[in-house]
């Protein structure tokens, strides 16, 4: 989960976010374990002691390393251009939703080039090799997200 905020965040808006976080993962009953984070001074001492009282761990990123967090950086990025420049959101239950379905797109659907064309969570079909099989393929179009995503499946 990302936490984003204004052009201009302060200390104590971090804190704020970060006490919210805690409660909104305990409703949810999820446990993380692993709170990554930067060296940035929004983040004082405060918010390791917060995540500390429910068991996670604070891990920092290495100093001037900045391919360290480049998984969660691309993925921001993809989601960014792909679904939020895209689309309109009305509130923060509506961008959760959308939240939800690009995630969801983007481990079951989305071809990855790191993963050979698999998706995170879908393996690589097996290659059709017979002619006469390809040229009677029949492709659908899914579209998700009020037609924002686009999903392309063989026709049964």
């Amino acid at each position: 989960m990302t936490i984003s905020a204004g052009a201009h965040p302060t200390a104590t808006w971090v804190i704020q976010a970060i006490r919210n976080l805690v409660m909104d993962l305990q409703d949810a009953g999820c446990r993380p374990r692993y709170l990554i984070r930067d060296r940035d001074g929004k983040f004082p001492a405060l918010i390791q002691e917060i995540v500390a009282e429910v068991g996670i761990q604070t891990v920092h990123t290495g100093v001037r390393m900045p391919r360290m967090n480049a998984i969660m950086e691309r993925w921001v990025q993809s989601c960014r251009r792909e679904l939020l420049d895209r689309c309109l959101l009305w509130n923060e239950l509506h961008l959760r939703r959308a939240l939800r379905e690009y995630e969801n797109f983007y481990n079951r659907h989305c071809a990855h080039q790191a993963l050979r064309q698999a998706a995170p969570l879908r393996t690589v079909p097996v290659p059709i090799a017979d002619p006469e099989q390809i040229t009677g393929l029949s492709i659908r179009r899914r579209d998700r997200l009020g037609g924002v995503l686009h999903e392309y499946l063989h026709a049964a």
